[in-house]
């Protein structure tokens, strides 16, 4: 397909201009011709971006300095000023943040922003330990508003759709981050949540929505109540899905498209960064862009933390370079991914990320192999007996580590595979065998009947430690 210069304009709502990149003089492949929110940061030369950064780095290090006592301490031990950070390659000079030293501050420690600039706080999901919690000022708002719209843009979303989240509204970033990013859009904005999945399976068909954000795990529970009342994907007009806030991987997205009719887009977010949309796929998909003139990225080894090139997988690190209310430099979110070298066919100029291949943080160690369940996803999404339901309970048992996993049968499956013990026995031996060529470990495989795995309107839990490890 030949390439072809566009020059179209169109407007939104909020009378914000939406251009087509190549209203930069980028060339782009005819098959992507969709509209790009804020071109004069989404296709800057990387040039131009490295200055931007390099400027709102420094900025931003002078703002911890004076208003973060954590920051300013750690900078002090290591005879840093904020002189000292120039460029955006003076990154490296400075301290990395944790997981732990959010939470060793809480609730409000590395919070720059007075009490009176924070408009809204948010906190993390986390189950142990104290949670994040996370102050925005009015600023803060409007660049997540910002970066969501970038996100829906690339997706096709204009002020002609309805559009669905459901996200959880409370202190999960996940809702009203979605929401905020829908009405700068102009699109009209469905605040259906979680919860109530058969009201909001109607709502689908009788309003006519056209888009929904949500978890993958909850698309496909959605689908499948959809099932159960009766309700074709040809009786609805979904046709854009936002799908982040848990791992998913290619078989679980080819699910969902051809289980709702739609196209499904990652959309990848944590709150100690911002929300939803600190980077999201464009129509090439072909890896996330990030959103890196607000958030910087860098890969590092998560063992010796030193920085890796690009296309090398290694732990994704962030830091926020205009966030007002909690700031956070280099921040090490413990998700596996690499950096992608090269332009978007899109024309986006903003550096891209692949997958998040999974987590160092929640890695399963068993029997002293590395485990993520995102591999387990993957082999039973490989079988067609399989519906992509599956649980990983892990214990010990005689000081040895134990591996089950409980996978659902799809129900076409269902009656003639449970028809006999041996054809239960075989299919069983099958999945473990493929299990093992991946994981390299055994793994008991125990067949469980349709609908009978646990499901979730959140995020999906897969796995269960009865280990007790600390």
């Amino acid at each position: 397909m030949a390439n072809v210069i566009l020059s179209l304009t169109f407007f939104c709502s909020q009378r914000k201009k939406v251009y087509f990149c190549t209203e930069r003089k980028l060339l782009i492949n005819s098959n992507y011709k969709k509209m790009i929110w804020n071109p004069n940061k989404e296709c800057m030369s990387r040039d131009e971006m490295s200055a931007l950064q390099g400027k709102r780095l420094h900025k931003i290090v002078k703002y911890v300095y004076h208003n973060v006592p954590f920051y300013r301490h750690k900078l002090q031990e290591m005879d840093i000023t904020p002189d000292d950070i120039q460029t955006i390659e003076d990154i490296q000079k400075l301290p990395f943040t944790t997981k732990k030293d959010l939470r060793d501050n809480y609730p409000f420690g590395l919070q720059a922003a007075p009490p009176s600039e924070i408009i809204r706080i948010h906190a993390s999901s986390g189950t142990t330990g104290n949670p994040t919690i996370v102050g925005y000022t009015r600023k803060d708002i409007g660049v997540w508003s910002e970066c969501m719209a970038r996100c829906l843009t690339a997706y096709g979303v204009t002020r002609d759709d309805i559009f669905s989240v459901a996200y959880g509204y409370g202190l999960f970033t996940g809702g009203l981050g979605a929401h905020n990013g829908v009405e700068m859009v102009g699109a009209s904005v469905v605040p259906a949540s979680t919860g109530n999945t058969e009201k909001h399976a109607r709502l689908i068909r009788d309003l006519g929505i056209t888009g929904i954000a949500c978890t993958p795990s909850y698309a496909l529970y959605l689908a499948e109540t959809m099932d159960r009342m009766g309700i074709k994907k040809d009786d609805i007009k979904l046709r854009v899905g936002a799908f982040g806030a848990e791992p998913w991987t290619e078989k679980m997205r080819e699910e969902i498209e051809e289980r709702l009719g739609l196209k499904g887009f990652n959309i990848y977010g944590l709150s100690e960064v911002m929300g939803p949309s600190v980077s999201y796929e464009c129509q090439a998909q072909h890896g996330s862009h990030i959103n890196e003139d607000h958030f910087y990225p860098e890969i590092i080894n998560p063992v010796t933390l030193e920085p890796l090139p690009v296309g090398q997988q290694g732990e994704l690190v962030f830091t926020t370079l205009t966030k007002e209310g909690m700031p956070v430099l280099r921040y090490r979110t413990r998700d596996l991914c690499s950096l992608l070298p090269g332009q978007c066919e899109c024309g986006r100029t903003s550096v891209r990320m692949s997958a998040i291949h999974g987590r160092s943080d929640d890695m399963l160690i068993i029997r002293g192999i590395n485990v993520f369940p995102s591999q387990v996803e993957s082999v039973v999404l490989s079988m067609k007996e399989f519906a992509p339901r599956y649980m990983l309970i892990v214990d010990r048992v005689n000081n040895l580590d134990t591996l089950q996993v409980q996978v659902e049968l799809r129900q076409e499956y269902f009656t003639s595979t449970f028809d006999t013990p041996a054809a239960i026995d075989e299919l069983e031996k099958k999945l473990a065998g493929k299990l093992k060529s991946v994981l390299s470990i055994a793994a008991k495989v125990k067949l469980k009947a349709p609908n009978t795995i646990e499901r979730s309107q959140g995020k999906s839990a897969h796995v269960i430690d009865n280990r007790n490890i600390k």
